[in-house]
């Protein structure tokens, strides 16, 4: 309905008390509360996030079983591993398609948590350790579900980065970590795809769940833009008055209770009134957004397929490679074909993400469709693809296969019980039966591929030495079987990166002090270093870094970078110096120099990727925003960009740097302002109370001495960490009434 502004606030003025109660909170487990008298329809959401998870007719509650079919697309650990938001936008888009064609108005996803750590049990459903990747791509799939008339529904907000104890647990993480890390991911999808609907999380912030945290609420809304629904995670609100002033607008599921409470508050008190009139008139907004089911939306499933099978086959990640692919079989050879996961593919996470899928490829059928005739499959499961459970009989039964073999396909993964919703994992190995497998196979053969399954980071430092070559596939969805054979057999050249840094052992993580908490808090001590920017920082090795991923062919790359009013244009040329056409992700990372504030030693500000054939050149130009150059100001309370010298590194990885530059950043002009309660050191580096604190001295000039004795360097030492407020009682050429003064200058100016 596309009701007059005036007309529109008549409507919902004359809702009774108990009409606007009831639109707080779903009218079942699936739906939204409608409204006849003002025209507003129930709206059925379903989960996501990477396909459809719409539970039959007969079905109540939540159950895992029994959805209607729908085309399972790779996992968000896979999509991420693209770098490519235009292929994330057209899965997007497919999703939206089939979510329109169940009469389904919300598809709950995507998810943009930060990947803390490694043992996160839903890590393979949010995008990336880096909050400009993960926002990227997130928004990405939301401008594709959007433009079918869906909603999306960028979820969880905010911190919600393990899965033990997540109904209660607080995630206690200071300011800038939260702005710059946590949050950020969300405000890029908010700001520039503009998102339908957002879920806050099960958890706590600081000790205030999250549906209930008025100042994250307000920033969403009043910094942000936001202006779409604010909706619950399931069961996670335990005060919806509470919630409803804080600025969540809906309650799922139906709780009838709490809708009595509402109305209680909304006769008593005028803002809890006005807060349900703004949800009626956000979900009136909502349901003027979404577009009707019509004959013309019935989705392609066969094409959809295809597009997850791209999707799947660009995700994956060739970690390494000793020459041995891609594979070029001949009449006669044989291949030995080694895990369950060949045959019993792997291919998407456990939890409210499970999809019925339309079809499902495995690689073994798909291997052998693709080769030449002539070339023999053998074929060992080598464990059980259910619990990775394995008896001597499947191991001798492996490696008699992988002995006469002129090359090895080993299946490697995660078993699905291993990641899940509502669990995190408690190892970050394979499980010790694949380990031994994979140690007997390299015993008796030198040409060893191991294809991993797997929705979050595994250890690979001890063993990755060995095998001829390393793909990570992730979880590939429904058509990730014929994608890894794609890649392997070289019809697609492996271009994926890695959207998470791989640790070589789980304590080098920083997050993994505390981890998962105690007494219901988690502490979040890493402060903004998580993932790469702590690695890289403090140069702590790592088994493979973040943006990393091999090639069947070679790039050289050249660059300029030029500053410009909104930010940096970074243009790079890149050739393709091998024989193969191929893809090349090109990553624009900045070391900041920001004196008296910490950076880290390298953050993602950009990234493009062009394709190429062999011998041909291209150009890749990628634009730097001003604010992916700023740090949050915890003393400023907002964005501040340091004047100086800045220097971006234009890279393969963030190990593999191949071109560098240095250029002058004007600043945006915030920083701390100077008070009483910071010191003389402080006062004479700022650029604003310096030059008054020389002249309040009698000083010209910046290079004029200071007057005795602070012309003496041990004197200024000693006394340059005295705060101003004493150190006009120290007798040394400035008074309170020389300090009053500096301070009515400097706000006055």
């Amino acid at each position: 309905m596309s009701e007059p502004n005036a007309k529109l606030d008549a409507l919902i003025e004359n809702l009774t008390d108990e009409e606007l109660a009831a639109l707080t909170s779903g009218s079942d487990f699936w739906n939204t509360q409608g409204n006849n008298r003002i025209g507003l329809t129930p709206i059925m959401v379903t989960d996501g996030p990477h396909g459809l998870r719409k539970q039959t007719a007969d079905s109540t509650g939540i159950t895992l079983n029994g959805a209607v079919p729908a085309t399972c697309f790779p996992t968000a650990a896979a999509l991420a591993s693209t770098w490519d938001p235009g292929m994330l936008q057209s899965v997007g888009a497919a999703l939206g398609t089939e979510t329109r064609s169940q009469r389904v108005g919300v598809i709950l996803g995507p998810g943009v948590n930060i990947k803390r750590h490694p043992l996160n049990g839903r890590n393979f459903e949010y995008l990336s350790e880096d909050p400009l990747l993960a926002g990227d791509l997130g928004a990405a799939l939301v401008r594709g579900i959007q433009s079918q008339g869906v909603g999306a529904s960028v979820k969880h907000f905010a911190c919600n980065n393990q899965e033990t104890n997540r109904a209660r647990i607080s995630a206690d993480v200071d300011e800038r970590a939260l702005r710059e890390i946590y949050l950020r991911p969300f405000e890029r999808v908010v700001r520039s795809a503009k998102p339908w609907t957002l879920m806050t999380a099960n958890n706590r912030i600081n000790g205030v769940y999250a549906s209930e945290h008025a100042e994250l609420l307000a920033v969403l809304r009043n910094v942000w833009g936001f202006d779409g629904v604010v909706l619950s995670d399931w069961g996670s609100v335990y005060d919806r008055v509470a919630a409803l002033r804080a600025g969540l607008d809906l309650e799922m599921p139906a709780n009838t209770r709490a809708d009595s409470e509402v109305h209680a508050a909304i006769v008593r008190d005028p803002a809890i009134r006005a807060a349900a009139q703004e949800t009626a008139r956000n979900l009136l907004r909502l349901a003027d957004r979404i577009t009707h089911e019509t004959d013309n939306s019935k989705a392609d499933y066969d094409a959809h397929h295809e597009l997850a099978r791209a999707a799947a086959a660009q995700g994956c990640v060739l970690l390494t490679n000793d020459g041995v692919l891609p594979l070029n079989p001949r009449p006669g050879q044989r291949i030995a074909v080694i895990g369950a996961f060949a045959a019993t593919p792997r291919y998407q996470g456990a939890g409210s993400s499970r999809v019925t899928s339309t079809r499902v490829d495995d690689a073994l059928t798909a291997l052998n469709y693709a080769l030449p005739s002539g070339v023999q499959v053998d074929f060992a499961p080598g464990f059980s693809a259910e619990d990775a459970f394995a008896d001597d009989s499947h191991r001798l039964q492996a490696i008699d296969v992988a002995r006469t073999a002129d090359v090895v396909l080993l299946f490697l993964g995660l078993p699905e019980g291993d990641e899940a919703e509502g669990t995190d994992r408690t190892d970050f190995s394979l499980p010790p039966s694949q380990l031994r497998l994979l140690e007997d196979v390299l015993d008796v053969h030198e040409r060893v591929i191991v294809i991993l399954s797997n929705g979050s980071a595994v250890e690979m430092h001890s063993w990755a030495h060995r095998p001829a070559a390393i793909l990570e596939t992730w979880l590939g969805g429904q058509a990730g079987g014929s994608a890894v054979i794609d890649v392997l057999l070289g019809s697609i050249n492996p271009s994926g990166r890695l959207a998470e840094s791989i640790p070589i052992r789980l304590t080098d993580c920083p997050a993994n002090i505390g981890w998962p908490g105690e007494e219901g808090h988690v502490r979040y001590g890493e402060g903004i270093h998580v993932g790469y920017r702590y690695y890289d920082t403090y140069n702590i090795p790592v088994a493979f870094p973040f943006g990393h991923g091999l090639s069947y062919t070679n790039f050289e790359y050249t660059s300029t970078a030029d500053v410009v009013s909104d930010g940096i244009w970074v243009s790079t040329t890149v050739k393709n110096v091998g024989a193969r056409s191929g893809r090349e992700v090109v990553q624009v990372y900045a070391n900041h120099r920001t004196p008296g504030i910490h950076r880290p030693r390298r953050e993602l500000v950009g990234f493009g990727s062009i394709t190429l054939p062999p011998g041909e050149t291209g150009a890749v130009k990628i634009k730097i925003a001003n604010e992916d150059l700023a740090y949050w100001s915890v003393a400023a309370a907002d964005w501040a960009i340091t004047e100086g010298p800045l220097t971006l590194e234009i890279g393969a990885s963030s190990h593999d740097i191949r071109e560098t530059h240095t250029i002058t950043l004007p600043g945006n002009g915030v920083r701390e302002p100077m008070t009483l309660g910071h010191t003389l050191h402080e006062w004479l580096d700022d650029p604003e109370t310096g030059p008054l604190v020389r002249a309040a001295f009698g000083l010209k000039h910046d290079t004029d001495v200071l007057p005795v004795p602070l012309d003496d360097p041990e004197v200024l030492k000693l006394v340059g960490g005295t705060t101003m407020g004493k150190f006009a009682y120290f007798g040394m050429g400035l008074d309170q009434a020389n300090i009053d003064e500096i301070l009515r200058t400097r706000t006055t100016r």
